[in-house]
């Protein structure tokens, strides 16, 4: 029976030495802390329990929703989503509902944001090589501003122009403006063609006491087949030779090194972590590609508030400038026992930061005294309520998709895959800002090469390289019982362009000239035939109706010269006129051909602010 040393006791490593358990293997999981979960652990102070980050369990991945119940069962609950943006010292409800945002944007600001949208889909930006672009060619400039820079370059710290589109793509997917307009009027989460989108979500799964307690539960069911989870190990070095890891070597608590040895390995790492840990080193070339991977960094502050009800949300996006705060998170909105006392609220105030800042380094006091002041700032709270609080920080949360993260991500997989017995999964181990469901399914294909298939770990989430759709293939049960052929994501593929013949064939363009030629030469006969019926047939007074002609063309009368006068400004005037029409008619459906040929482009997209 193959033993299988895994790094890192998140959802990857777990998820992966669960798989491998029912595989008939015998995984080993080492890990730097004392508790299981990684980001997506559960910390209780005194009693109030928190997540780093809010933590929704919901997936398209049947196999990973059926991982989810079978380990948690009964206290698996099913809560409703309620989220909002605070902007402009107004709370906006998010997903968008029409009449709210009108009413906290106005009419004006309303229609200059669907001027905005106008713009952008006739006149995108060219290039979508960023976070920038990708969004506002999408909603627009002026939404862009208002509902995503403040808050993304909070996140990120650096401009939303040196964030990469990639980031967009993968996580937003397949919100667009249209849609969630559409979610707002019809309160639907799924697109036109049925497909759900993941940021619309109206209600998801999440465990009793957190998320923390599914992986404290799935370290328990692995304790119980005899698989051991090591937690206060940190990795410092990992041995290798001839293309396979040998051992690793991890520090204890006491500060003893420990070594571990297997057949396998499956790395949770951050990958700058797992490049400087190999022994003997990579090439230059390798560990100045890790060197150039960024993580952002996280801390929470907690405030235990002396309220039942302090606001209905789960969380809100805090996109005010004028506070450091990026979002908070009301947990017993999550889960009523996520609070010992049904008369407390605790509330989680995130700060996103790099670990060089000066507030990374502020003692807790300092911290919980600048997140009370910014809830007072922000109307949530008043200061004589908070009576307790506490902070937790976390390192490299959030690996970073910045403008070159490719180029170096490249280099260092091309250099892994010489190894004929390392694998890397997760969010860090791919440097993939995953969610937790995609996560786990990297560590199940990782755990199932292992038992000898052949599946691609780096395929997973990569809806932004446009090419592919994720569906279930047809015919897949999904069952837990027959573990070898789950329901999983085939890739199918989808049309990239509209050929460009079809496009000119339905949006055929028309001769501005010979319409104008028509109607002007149409115009003039119809004018000199009614003047020269009138003037035959004659009278006291020739014509007055048609007289009333030359208020509009010039020296016209009903005689046989103003006949001719009029006909050819009638020419004129018919040939300009079908010359504009022609023209505009041809303008505007190039321009809707362009934006045809962008939706067949992008369709396969369709699968951000909760992605974030």
């Amino acid at each position: 029976m193959s033993r299988v040393l895994i790094t890192g006791a998140g959802p990857a490593g777990l998820t992966a030495a669960y798989e491998l358990s029912k595989l008939g293997l015998r995984p080993t999981v080492l890990e730097a802390d004392d508790q299981v979960g990684g980001l997506s652990r559960t910390v209780n102070y005194r009693g109030y329990r928190f997540d780093i980050g809010g933590h929704r369990f919901f997936s398209k991945v049947p196999l990973i929703n059926e991982l989810w119940d079978e380990i948690l069962r009964e206290d698996f609950l099913v809560r409703p989503r309620l989220s909002r943006i605070y902007y402009r010292e107004r709370f906006f409800d998010y997903p968008l509902k029409a009449a709210n945002a009108l009413a906290g944007l106005g009419p004006v600001e309303a229609f200059l944001i669907g001027l905005s949208y106008t713009k952008a889909r006739l006149f995108p930006h060219a290039e979508e090589t960023n976070f920038e672009q990708w969004v506002s060619n999408r909603f627009g400039d002026r939404l862009y501003q208002i509902f995503f820079k403040t808050y993304t370059e909070k996140v990120w710290g650096i401009p939303c122009a040196e964030i990469s589109a990639d980031w967009a793509a993968q996580r937003i997917k397949n919100l667009s403006l249209r849609e969630a307009i559409r979610s707002a009027l019809l309160g639907s989460g799924r697109a036109a063609d049925g497909q759900i989108i993941t940021t619309l979500i109206e209600q998801f799964n999440y465990p009793r006491f957190g998320p923390g307690m599914m992986w404290e539960r799935c370290k328990d069911l692995l304790a119980a087949r005899g698989h051991e989870t090591v937690g206060g190990v940190r990795v410092e070095r990992v041995r290798h030779r001839h293309g396979r890891v040998e051992c690793v070597y991890g520090r204890t608590s006491a500060g003893e090194l420990a070594e571990f040895g297997a057949e396998h390995f499956i790395s949770t790492m951050p990958l700058r972590e797992l490049i400087h840990a190999l022994d003997p080193p990579p090439p230059d070339e390798v560990i100045e590609a890790a060197n150039r991977l960024r993580y952002r960094d996280y801390l929470t502050v907690v405030l235990i508030v002396k309220r039942e009800a302090v606001f209905p949300d789960n969380w809100i996006y805090i996109h005010a400038p004028e506070v450091k705060m990026g979002r908070i998170q009301n947990y017993k909105n999550w889960s009523p026992e996520m609070v010992p006392d049904p008369s407390r609220t605790s509330l989680g105030l995130e700060y996103f930061l790099w670990e060089k800042d000066e507030e990374w380094r502020w003692p807790h006091e300092r911290l919980i005294e600048l997140g009370v002041k910014e809830c007072v700032r922000i109307g949530l709270a008043d200061p004589s309520e908070v009576e307790d609080g506490t902070v937790v920080r976390m390192k490299k949360a959030y690996p970073v998709y910045d403008q070159h993260y490719h180029e170096s991500l490249a280099v260092i997989r091309n250099y892994l895959e010489s190894f004929s017995n390392l694998q890397t999964v997760g969010r860090n181990g791919l440097h993939r800002y995953n969610n937790q469901d995609h996560s786990m399914l990297t560590a199940v294909y990782a755990a199932r090469n292992i038992a000898g298939e052949q599946n691609d770990v780096w395929s997973v989430n990569t809806e932004m390289e446009y090419h592919e759709e994720a569906r279930v293939k047809e015919g897949s049960s999904g069952s837990m019982g027959d573990r070898l052929t789950p329901s999983r994501v085939e890739p199918v593929a989808v049309p990239d362009t509209v050929p460009d013949e079809l496009i000119e064939a339905v949006f055929a363009k028309l001769d501005p000239v010979a319409l104008g030629t028509a109607l002007g030469a149409v115009g003039a006969i119809i004018l000199f035939l009614a003047s020269a019926a009138l003037i035959i047939k004659g009278g006291d007074v020739i014509g007055p109706n048609l007289s009333l002609l030359g208020h509009y063309l010039i020296g016209f009368n009903v005689t046989w010269a103003g006949a001719f006068l009029g006909a050819g400004e009638a020419g004129a005037g018919g040939f300009a006129l079908g010359y504009l029409v022609a023209w505009l008619r041809n303008w505007l459906l190039a321009a809707y051909a362009y934006l045809a040929r962008r939706r067949a482009e992008a369709k396969a997209q369709r699968d951000l602010l909760d992605k974030i």
